[in-house]
């Protein structure tokens, strides 16, 4: 009967109109991630991931005009803003930048917008992270992280059993390195991911140098109200945890000393942006990154990233894409659990699900324990977190400079940061042993099987399966 009413079947027209804009509404915004957006540091870019086989994919004009349309529609005349595509990144998502920063709500709004195009598989802000470090400036002579203390990661032991790291390198993607005494023979010179001169520091944007210029800030530069900051040299002392030259006689150890450090600098000035270190990701496992040299031989056995941001980390991110092709190129990837006592659920790298979001995949996310291997005040926990290690007041190597480089010297830092190059380092002396080296989920089930026991319970939630025990994993790794 209805069907011969036309009042009825215009009712009925609308009806399925309505729950069809709701229906594409609601899809938009599951290819939509927020969590990373700030009150506090504005947004200038976005990434936006196309899907295989849509006319946006195929063509650059139909992605421009899209966005030109998008902008057009959040906005109009009353706040115009332009968006431009600015390159394709190793992993296939396109980077977005706008002509003018946008705050929380209004980089929301443009998100969504853009997410409106069905080609749009995936979109997110363009994130910064930042060296996961809670600095410590008092320095003793004593790195109870490499000992067989209640504490330490038993590595002393170890290396009695011959393995040092040859032959293996890991990537450590930070600030990059200084030239220090006690680490040049293991340091390889990587690439300076950074595309934003301010940001570099070095007077250029991406170039061959991965040196670190100083990473200084003055107040208000990186947002409204950040702090001054002398520079951290952080990359320098990540890089001496995992392979500072060892049995020199003179300052401190690395975890495999005869390992080398293939330096690629992501963060600088204000950290990092997320385009910039999922290239340096892609590249230093041996992907293909657009007018980058290939890495060749230097490929990473293992990748540190030694920061982090707020924000989860979907599977669509593309941080998790860019870490998913590392391990699928058969570089295990370590991540800093970070440094905020809360749930790493909400940090991105630390959240990222990895390959199949299984458990144990191939990507570590490490949390910190001190002394008397119980948990970090300041790291963060969770289901999500692997595994702990030591890191609370370790030595390793830095510069004196407070702005500027300066004199070699050595630094207590504390930090997920100082734990991450520690389990690091861990898989490079298990891919020294004469054998096939291990896959990286292989490498990670081992380690997470092989550990010491927390001195306390890790409260308010978990920390991994325990604190690393290089002894007995070496001894367990064929």
């Amino acid at each position: 009967m209805s069907s011969k009413n036309p009042s009825l079947r215009r009712r009925a027209l609308v009806v399925a109109l309505s729950a069809l804009v709701l229906s594409g509404t609601a899809f938009a915004s599951d290819r939509v991630n927020v969590t990373g957006l700030s009150n506090n540091e504005p947004v200038d870019g976005f990434l936006v991931t196309y899907r295989e086989g849509s006319a946006s994919k195929a063509s650059a004009l139909k992605q421009q005009r899209a966005l030109n349309q998008a902008a057009a529609s959040a906005f109009g005349r009353t706040k115009p803003v332009t968006l431009k595509r600015e390159r394709t990144l190793g992993i296939g998502a396109e980077l977005v930048v706008a002509d003018r920063s946008l705050d929380r709500v209004d980089a929301e709004t443009l998100m969504r917008q853009i997410a409106v195009n069905p080609d749009v598989e995936y979109i997110e802000p363009n994130i910064r992270l930042y060296p996961t470090l809670t600095p410590n400036d008092t320095f003793f002579n004593l790195q109870y992280g490499f000992q067989s203390g209640v504490g330490g990661s038993n590595v002393d032991q170890a290396w009695n059993l011959g393995f040092f790291g040859a032959g293996k390198i890991v990537a450590v993607i930070d600030t990059g390195y200084r030239p220090h005494v006690d680490l040049n023979a293991n340091i390889i010179n990587g690439y300076d991911f950074i595309s934003n001169v301010a940001t570099a520091n070095d007077g250029n944007g991406r170039d061959a140098s991965a040196l670190d210029p100083g990473d200084w800030t003055v107040a208000n530069q990186c947002f409204a109200g950040s702090p001054a900051r002398n520079s951290s040299w952080h990359g320098t002392h990540v890089a001496g945890t995992v392979a500072a030259v060892t049995n020199n006689a003179a300052g401190v150890a690395g975890m495999a000393f005869n390992a080398k450090v293939l330096a690629v600098r992501a963060l600088g000035r204000c950290g990092g942006t997320l385009a910039d270190i999922a290239d340096a990701v892609t590249w230093s496992s041996g992907g293909t990154v657009a007018g980058v040299p290939a890495v060749g031989a230097n490929k990473a056995h293992v990748i540190n990233m030694s920061l982090g941001g707020g924000g989860a980390c979907a599977a669509a991110s593309a941080m998790n894409v860019a870490i998913n092709g590392a391990i699928s190129r058969g570089t295990t990837v370590v991540v800093a659990a970070g440094n905020s006592n809360a749930n790493v659920s909400g940090f991105t790298p630390a959240s990222c699900p990895g390959p199949g979001g299984s458990v144990t995949n191939g990507l570590i996310v490490v949390g910190a324990t001190d002394s008397a291997a119980r948990k970090a005040s300041f790291s963060n926990y969770g289901t999500r977190v692997d595994v702990s290690a030591p890191g609370v007041s370790i030595a390793s190597t830095l510069n004196a400079g407070t702005t500027v480089p300066a004199a070699d010297n050595y630094v207590y830092y504390s930090g997920t940061s100082m734990s991450a190059p520690h389990v690091a380092g861990l898989v490079a002396l298990m891919h020294s042993k004469p054998s096939v080296d291990r896959t990286p989920a292989q490498a990670e089930a081992i380690i997470k099987a092989n550990i010491k026991p927390f001195g306390a319970v890790p409260s308010p939630g978990p920390l991994g399966t325990g604190i690393i025990n290089a002894l007995t994993t070496l001894n367990a790794t064929p």
